[in-house]
């Protein structure tokens, strides 16, 4: 198996297990939860959370834990990732996202691909997915600038607050929003509500981008000159 071969295959696992906890953890939240939304989504973020964390720690090593066409997006405008793998990323993660909801819906007996009804439109949505977005991008770059160790828990811990803060419950991923329209479940959107997130994630990972590469900088130079500091006093 080749390099290229073992990422797309980490990708693939980490993406579709992700949906499977994402969209499973809300079906089996609204049939515990006896109506009460609150606890479902509860239920919902927290397993999703947790999921991430590990997804994050088995597969991080292996292909980066992308698991979202725009984390590879803003990979191949730092350089880490060539175009060529950038787009053979993109597609894995969006094959393995619908892969992943139907395999929520095979372990609860539901039919493996519905039409989303969900309505998530408006303003408010596509803010709430901008933002979630721009923290998401915000949290992976700082983070492995800053403290690499602790992405994993960084990332998971942000999806989890962003599933609360967030009118939209944060679905900050191209390919996860593409398969939530594939489910009529507590996780899902309408297709036709699809473009609308997708757009506004697009435009939250780039500002999330432009804002910490300008942070970085400010960062470097600050080094560079304790540095300069330093010297001249020795």
């Amino acid at each position: 198996m080749t390099n290229l071969s073992r990422k797309l295959l980490a990708e693939f696992l980490g993406t579709s297990l992700l949906l499977a906890a994402v969209v499973g953890s809300g079906i089996m939240g609204v049939d515990l939860a006896n109506g009460n939304i609150a606890i479902a989504l509860l239920a919902n973020a927290a397993a999703t959370a947790c999921a991430l964390y590990v997804l994050i720690v088995l597969f991080g090593m292996i292909s980066g834990a992308h698991f979202n066409p725009v984390v590879t997006l803003v990979m191949r405008m730092q350089g880490e990732i060539s175009s060529r793998d950038a787009m053979a990323y993109i597609m894995v993660q969006l094959v393995a996202a619908v892969t992943g909801v139907m395999l929520a819906h095979l372990m609860f007996g539901l039919p493996l691909i519905q039409v989303g009804t969900h309505v998530r439109a408006g303003a408010p949505q596509w803010i709430s997915e901008a933002l979630a977005t721009y923290g998401l991008i915000l949290t992976i770059v700082l983070g492995r600038r800053h403290t690499p160790a602790a992405v994993p828990a960084l990332v998971a811990s942000y999806i989890f607050a962003a599933y609360w803060f967030t009118a939209s419950t944060s679905f900050a991923n191209p390919a996860v929003t593409l398969a939530r329209a594939l489910t009529q479940t507590f996780s899902g959107i309408r297709f036709q509500d699809v473009s609308g997130f997708v757009l506004a994630q697009i435009v939250g990972a780039l500002l999330g981008y432009g804002t910490a590469s300008a942070l970085c900088t400010v960062v470097s130079e600050q080094s560079s000159a304790i540095g300069d500091t330093e010297k001249h006093s020795a």
